[in-house]
């Protein structure tokens, strides 16, 4: 029997097999960490911005950094809600602030115009209005 081969075909082939895929869950990874991170750093800002201004603006002002903070992240189609408990703008009571995305896999096909591989990823943050503030 010859031990006869061609290293060099052998090396790219086990190449292809197992570094192609390594990298591409890798890259998942990234993707799906940064639209996590993003959503998180959203509804924080939209907390912090929903607090800090007046009641006529707030949700407007709250939907715009949220949106400045997903656009500068990368993600897109997010939803934005925000609810008061137990009321907003008392002395006591507090913001929370949901934003949702759906982010695909990269390099997922869309079957139908729906991804196949596709996640949510939420946050959500509550931030108080401040026990010692007054209202306006």
């Amino acid at each position: 029997m010859s031990e006869r081969g061609s290293a060099t075909v052998e090396f790219t082939w086990l190449t292809v097999m197992l570094v192609v895929p390594l990298i591409y869950v890798v890259i998942a990874v990234f993707e799906t960490q940064r639209s996590a991170y993003g959503v998180s750093a959203a509804s924080q800002a939209a907390a912090r911005a929903f607090v800090q201004s007046d009641p006529s603006a707030a949700d407007r002002r709250a939907r715009i950094a949220a949106d400045l903070v997903l656009a500068d992240h990368g993600v897109e189609r997010a939803s934005v809600t925000t609810r008061c408990e137990p009321a907003c703008f008392e002395p006591g009571s507090a913001v929370v602030v949901v934003v949702r995305s759906r982010q695909r896999l990269p390099l997922a096909p869309d079957v139908l115009g729906d991804p196949i591989a596709s996640f949510t990823v939420d946050a959500t943050h509550r931030e108080p209005f401040g026990r010692y503030r007054a209202a306006p």
